[in-house]
């Protein structure tokens, strides 16, 4: 079995991966100030709570935006199966051609989105990745990556809202059941998700006419399942392409 691990902002996604199949998916909170010892015994009870054992886990393989708990992962991972893990970064070979003016600047998370929406789907693609932040990005015939676009996400923006608000509570995301608002809750709930899923429908739109062509656009991350059903553009919601990236970038480089 191949653990797979994408570390965020804001969770760790914890995969196990057998025969080009999800076996189990987890996540647990980013925590920048746990040792690997405490990471490595998540893990660890992680796998044993869908019934996998450390001696089951053949291979690891590692994405991660945040620098200060990747080592704690990777170290963890390494006390827990033995193994040192394979990390998504310069020297893979990913199968994308990056025309960005750093390269070296894109997210691993970005690349390993991008590698699974062309393994499923033909470019141009429009590739939509919904967490912590709103990141759109362009992907050419050719496999060419060329750019995109970074939003605030929608959590992160209704925590400032209601943060730097006296009167504006915390809210969940919930469906609302009309654009108009009746109460302070639904009014925000409204204008988070609603605003949000027109903000993407206006992007889209914009970059089309930038482009001068279609595409296939595509949305994953934990906040898409919430946004994209209220866009008015057709957009494929693909839950697991972080794990399934990593499953092809792993098998693209294996050792």
């Amino acid at each position: 079995m191949l653990l797979a691990i994408d570390i965020g902002n804001t969770n760790i996604v914890i995969g196990g991966i057998s025969n080009d199949t999800i076996v189990f998916k987890a996540r647990i909170a980013t925590d920048r100030i746990k040792t690997s010892d405490q990471y490595g015994v998540e893990i660890k009870n992680m796998l044993e709570a869908f019934g996998v054992k450390c001696s089951d886990v053949d291979d690891c393989i590692i994405s991660s935006v945040v620098p200060p708990v990747f080592n704690s992962v990777n170290t963890g991972v390494i006390k827990v199966i033995g193994k040192k893990p394979m990390v998504v970064g310069p020297g893979l070979k990913i199968g994308l051609n990056i025309h960005m003016d750093i390269p070296s600047q894109v997210g691993s998370d970005l690349i390993v989105a991008a590698v699974a929406a062309l393994d499923g789907y033909e470019a141009p693609i429009l590739l939509i990745d919904m967490g912590t932040a709103t990141t759109i990005q362009v992907i050419e015939p050719r496999n060419v990556f060329i750019g995109g676009v970074i939003l605030p996400g929608v959590m992160l923006s209704l925590d400032a809202l209601s943060s730097r608000t006296a009167q504006l509570p915390g809210i969940s995301l919930e469906k609302p059941r009309q654009i108009i608002g009746k109460n302070t809750i639904d009014c925000m709930r409204s204008g988070a998700m609603y605003g949000t899923a027109a903000m993407i429908d206006g992007i889209i739109d914009r970059i089309a006419r930038e482009l001068g062509h279609s595409f296939t656009v595509i949305a994953t991350g934990g906040i898409a399942q919430f946004i994209i059903p209220l866009c008015d553009h057709e957009i494929t919601l693909e839950k697991d392409l972080q794990l399934k990236g990593l499953n092809l970038i792993y098998k693209k480089n294996k050792r």
